[in-house]
């Protein structure tokens, strides 16, 4: 090509001009501050719409010898483009200029597959003066790729995107004279610097590379891909998700502690990073360190609260914001942060599970103070993940029986059963699962397990209410809860396959029927509550009844064991009874505090027995 192509006519110095005039007032606006105002993609509109308008004038004539102030203003134009998630629209336009380039050079751009395509469009500028900003142009279908999730077509051109940075930084391929380009008003302006493009396109991919990776189970490659990203050159916000993606790696390799490690840095690097907060808190649960996992998630509840968690997770500084580039599913997945009200339903139950009860309350009562708001249909379609208001109530209540506050308790109870007792089936029948098509069991299984859900509730309302009456000694008043409960799961029954429905029994619980399962417990605590109860007042025969019933129901029942031995015991049956003290404490102490339901976990308040004295009755009744 000639130097005479680089004299510039009058038309194209206007066309530079009118570049350079928007690009200036752009980067004055970015310099104050005010491309981050509200109206932030309404500015953007008006820029966009500025650069398209020259560049329609500008394509408005054949492709000229000089194409450099056109690939310039389709540079800045296509920016604006992604920028404003416009990435068809910014393609289209990135595909129709490349096609004018061939169209100059008289290449052939027959191959429609994208390597193939971005190979020839390549091959044909190299060693012109347009290499460089068709270069540029690369970098911004770098970027589309990366927004609209095309990764394998970013590997399949690795080799190219990756000398990018080389050569730009060389000036590969920039014909034009220090001279010529020394004189800005000759130069057309760019919107951001391809080299800082670069650098940022370089570790998102990294990292959208590794969180595929981790998806897809291959940590240890993963981790390479995210460790490179982490010595690149990048916003403090994106270095901070290498070190916290690097950890994510680490925790699936079984390596708990490094990942805190890691964890700790991405904290280190931005303290906006709360999604490292929450990756520390799963640790320590998978650590079973109940006290740093609470820890966790206060700060994590109180950093959630602040005003500067509303902000996108990637500060949106710079015209191309990385958050428009990490937009693959698998990089969704693992920045994944649960709501402030999710992650204080959490901090509740760990507490009250754990026996902290007094934060406990506090936190369910803060939980249901948000949830009686206005608001209260809202909270619960952003939050699904929170259990609905009736389970809510009765798990706050059991808190506040441990707080040994049963008036708050029996009153919170009042509310469950006032909203769920004119929704009580007269009768319910579980069956047996079977496998069946969506469409056959969909609406049915839905409204039998919300009657199912419903009765449910509403029993363990009354026998939180039991439990209530009974801390305060009020034995008649607990008979009548307790009673109230039973008579509601009488009217339960299941039904196999081929069979006539039945009264249920514990052989039949089956973990895949949770119903079944709280069904049985909730059984098998009212019977014996009510078994206590009776103790109290010496109606012994009524007791051995109710605790004998109970510990068919739910053999597992401490309470019941213990006190059933205690009635044989005062019936004069003391080796019956002390046959099923043994038996009792035979049972494997497994904890199911994490699986069963708070509300229907064996209170530990109320009549209590000595195990010591009960060992040493056995001791003193001497061998059979």
């Amino acid at each position: 090509m000639s130097d005479n192509m680089y004299k510039p006519t009058p038309l194209l110095d206007r066309w530079i001009q009118e570049n350079n005039v928007l690009v200036n007032k752009w980067k004055q606006q970015e310099g104050r501050g005010d491309s981050l105002s509200p109206d932030q993609n309404q500015s953007r509109r008006w820029w966009s719409s500025e650069f398209h308008k020259l560049l329609r004038k500008i394509q408005g004539v054949p492709p000229l010898a000089d194409m450099q102030i056109e690939l310039s203003v389709v540079y800045n134009a296509c920016l604006y483009s992604i920028a404003l998630s416009q990435a068809s629209e910014a393609e289209l336009l990135l595909t129709q200029t490349t096609e004018r380039i061939l169209q100059m050079t008289g290449d052939d751009p027959m191959a429609s597959d994208p390597p193939v395509f971005w190979r020839i469009v390549l091959k044909s500028v190299e060693n012109t003066a347009l290499n460089a900003s068709v270069l540029h142009l690369f970098c911004l279908q770098w970027a589309i790729w990366l927004a609209t999730c095309r990764l394998n077509t970013i590997q399949e051109l690795q080799e190219e995107l990756s000398c990018l940075f080389e050569k730009l930084s060389a000036g590969d391929g920039d014909d034009m004279t220090s001279e010529a380009r020394g004189k800005s008003s000759n130069t057309s302006l760019l919107v951001m610097d391809p080299i800082r493009l670069i650098e940022l396109l370089q570790i998102c991919t990294f990292i959208v590379q590794g969180a595929e990776r981790l998806n897809e189970g291959r940590s240890s490659e993963a981790l390479t891909d995210l460790q490179t990203a982490s010595s690149l050159p990048a916003p403090r916000s994106l270095l901070a998700y290498s070190h916290l993606l690097s950890g994510s790696c680490l925790a699936h390799m079984s390596c708990p502690q490094m990942a805190l490690q890691c964890f700790r840095k991405a904290l280190e690097t931005d303290s906006r990073c709360i999604c490292a907060l929450y990756k520390s808190m799963l640790i320590y649960r998978q650590l079973e360190n109940t006290q740093a996992e609470i820890q966790a998630l206060r700060l994590l509840h109180s950093t959630l609260m602040l005003p500067s968690a509303t902000e996108p997770i990637v500060a949106d500084t710079h015209l191309l914001s990385p958050s428009l580039l990490l937009r693959s599913q698998s990089v969704s997945s693992l920045l994944f942060v649960p709501s402030a009200l999710s992650v204080l339903h959490s901090l509740a139950l760990k507490c009250v599970l754990h026996r902290r009860v007094s934060d406990s309350v506090e936190y369910y009562l803060d939980l249901l103070a948000v949830l009686h708001s206005e608001h209260q249909h809202e909270v619960y379609a952003e939050v699904p993940s929170l259990p609905r208001l009736p389970e809510l109530y009765l798990e706050a209540g059991a808190a506040l029986l441990m707080a040994r506050r049963p008036v708050d308790c029996v009153a919170l109870c009042d509310e469950v059963i006032s909203t769920t007792l004119e929704l009580l089936p007269e009768k319910v029948v579980l069956e047996e699962l079977e496998e069946k098509s969506e469409a056959e069991t969909g609406a049915v299984c839905a409204e039998d397990k919300e009657r199912v859900a419903m009765l449910l509730c509403t029993g363990a309302a009354y026998l939180l209410q039991g439990h209530c009456h009974i801390q305060m000694k009020d034995w008649k008043q607990a008979v009548t809860h307790y009673t109230r409960c039973i008579n509601l799961l009488v009217n339960v029954r299941f039904k196999k396959k081929g069979f006539q429905p039945q009264i249920p029994s514990a052989d039949m619980v089956d973990k895949q029927r949770t119903d079944l399962c709280i069904l049985q417990r909730l059984k098998g605590l009212s019977l014996a509550g009510r078994g206590v109860s009776f103790t109290q007042t010496d109606q012994l025969k009524e007791a051995l009844r109710d605790l004998q019933l109970s510990l068919q129901a739910f053999p597992e029942c401490v309470a019941a064991g213990l006190w059933c031995g205690e009635v044989l015991w005062r019936l004069g049956r003391r080796r019956e009874a002390a046959a099923c003290w043994e038996k009792t404490w035979s049972f494997t102490t497994q904890s199911t505090a994490e699986i069963v339901p708070v509300y229907l976990q064996e209170p530990r308040s109320g009549p209590s027995l000595d195990s010591t004295e009960l060992h040493n009755r056995i001791q003193d009744l001497g061998p059979p």
